[in-house]
């Protein structure tokens, strides 16, 4: 009962920070250390990546209608515009994608550690305040995504690839930051992110369940689907704020909080710990 207890507050915290630019991986790292789930250490590996699924789920769910192509109730009717987006998105993901498969392991090994995240948060955070004060009274230029040029989405696509490279990053902030410095709105730039993840995190988790196998135990299972159960449900509320949220605020109170919590990761594990 406690590991399942366990498993729902990683969830709401996966929930939370998967969307919100403040990177789930230093909140991850953090919660590990304070509250260690009682599991082998394959499991938990699987278990950080796999999570993501109820996040992902959570993106599908909400955005159905602009990015599923078949009109099914039109006589199985494609509808090419959205193809197209799929296709802008696919070309996106394959920077990463491919340092992912390549490079993985050895990413994990050598800079998945405390500090990496922390510069990271508290970089990324510092861009963030300068990139929206950069950007404050300016218009952008593409305010829809079907105006998303193929160009445009690899390039944020390249900046997706350094949080594939450096934890700490945040997937969503740097997907985020690359749109807005290249002239995407906000509410953009934040929809643009949440299709991202849809390939990336369905392509991670599958590897991560290959690699570990399905030979679960009842407890292990039992976490895990709690954990994605929790993490889809509080994805749902945490994507509906962000969405209203940036429509009437820029980026700037996430970037202080990013410094914040970099300096926070700093404190505890290079000097209290």
């Amino acid at each position: 009962m406690a590991e399942i207890i366990k498993a729902v507050i990683y969830g709401i915290v996966e929930g939370i920070t998967e969307w919100l630019p403040v990177s789930s991986t230093g909140h991850m790292i953090l919660l590990e250390k304070i509250m260690p789930m009682d599991v082998s250490g394959e499991f938990w590996n699987m278990f950080l990546v796999v999570v993501q699924l109820g996040a992902i789920l959570a993106v599908v769910l909400m955005f159905w209608n602009k990015i599923f192509p078949f009109r099914l109730n039109q006589r199985n009717k494609i509808d090419w515009d959205i193809m197209e987006l799929w296709g802008k998105i696919l070309v996106a993901c394959i920077p990463a994608g491919v340092v992912g498969v390549v490079f993985g392991d050895w990413l994990d090994e050598h800079l998945y550690n405390f500090w990496i995240v922390a510069v990271m948060l508290i970089t990324v955070g510092f861009i963030f305040l300068v990139v929206e004060s950069l950007n404050k009274g300016n218009k952008p230029v593409i305010c829809s995504t079907s105006e998303l040029t193929w160009e445009v989405a690899f390039i944020i696509g390249l900046f997706q690839l350094v949080a594939a490279v450096f934890p700490g990053t945040s997937r969503s902030g740097a997907t985020i930051v690359g749109a807005l410095l290249i002239g995407v709105s906000r509410s953009v730039a934040a929809e643009f992110t949440f299709y991202l993840a849809i390939p990336v995190m369905f392509g991670a988790s599958f590897l991560k369940l290959l690699g570990f196998g399905l030979s679960f135990t009842r407890q292990e299972l039992s976490i895990l689907l709690m954990g994605m159960a929790v993490s889809f449900a509080v994805s749902v509320l945490v994507i509906r704020f962000l969405m209203g949220y940036i429509r009437k605020h820029d980026f700037k109170a996430f970037g202080w909080y990013r410094i914040i919590l970099g300096a926070v990761v700093l404190l505890y594990f290079g000097f209290l710990n």
